[in-house]
């Protein structure tokens, strides 16, 4: 990673502010409900994909977990170091890239929330080979009937928030549910071209069997509003919670490129 990815240099400089998002205020809540879910024995190992400036992980880690901390962003991860230490607690970091990340032990549960990094694309990236990486190399690192949480971009939302104009200017592409936009990382700094990849439920579910895993439940999954209940049609995420059943794709998954990009 010499050359910094849009998405590296979107949170690096995000960083310094991203404890202000309002998304961000129910740590301790989130928390509970993932320790009820993804139910790893006392003292377990826990994996956060796309972990920020590390508020579940540390929490996590407080509780009495072994926590490994996995960001495409330093400086995210230099802030989670920081509140970790200040918090007297210790959480393995690792900087790398979800989609090309291998790790030597396996974990009894993970979790990638709060588009930490599933379906955030890059430049080239393939919409159906990028995510489907991150969720191989997600279950590889997972024991056998291990669980995971994760929460996703709700394409059901995108698809009722764009219009035909937003498909002809290139916004939106109703092919590969890629949403394209320019997003400022905070005030004084320029604005940085990003791709966002939402997702329905029955391909979710695809892509989760591909990569070795079976989905248990889908929820709503919106950030403040957790719980186990219906999908809402209008909110931003999807909650998706399963387990290691299988063994995921050989490489990277390339042999499920996608051919339905209209760009």
């Amino acid at each position: 990673m010499t050359e910094k990815s849009v998405w590296e240099e979107f949170f690096d400089a995000h960083a310094p502010i991203y404890e202000e998002n309002v998304f961000t205020k129910n740590t301790i809540q989130e928390v509970n409900f993932l320790t009820e879910e993804l139910a790893v024995r006392d003292g377990g190992s826990i994996l956060d994909v796309g972990c920020g400036t590390g508020r579940h992980s540390i929490e996590l880690a407080r509780r009495g977990y072994a926590v490994t901390g996995l960001d495409l962003s330093a400086e995210m991860l230099a802030r989670a170091a920081d509140a970790a230490r200040s918090k007297k607690v210790n959480v393995q970091w690792i900087r790398s890239d979800a989609a090309r990340f291998q790790l030597p032990n396996s974990y009894d549960g993970a979790i990638c929330l709060c588009e930490g990094a599933f379906g955030l694309l890059g430049k080239g990236d393939d919409p159906i080979g990028q995510p489907l990486s991150i969720l191989c190399n997600i279950s590889r690192s997972l024991k056998p009937q291990a669980k995971a949480v994760f929460t996703v971009l709700n394409a059901l939302a995108s698809i009722r928030r764009n219009a035909n104009k937003d498909v002809e200017e290139g916004r939106f592409d109703p092919l590969t549910l890629v949403e394209s936009s320019e997003c400022t990382p905070q005030e004084g700094v320029a604005a940085v071209a990003v791709r966002e990849r939402a997702f329905v439920p029955t391909e979710l579910v695809l892509l989760f069997r591909l990569a070795g895993m079976s989905v248990i439940n889908i929820w709503g999954g919106t950030a403040g509003n957790w719980g186990r209940r219906p999908v809402d049609l209008d909110e931003m995420e999807i909650m998706v919670v399963a387990c290691k059943t299988g063994e995921p794709l050989d490489g990277d998954g390339a042999r499920s490129r996608s051919k339905l990009s209209a760009e």
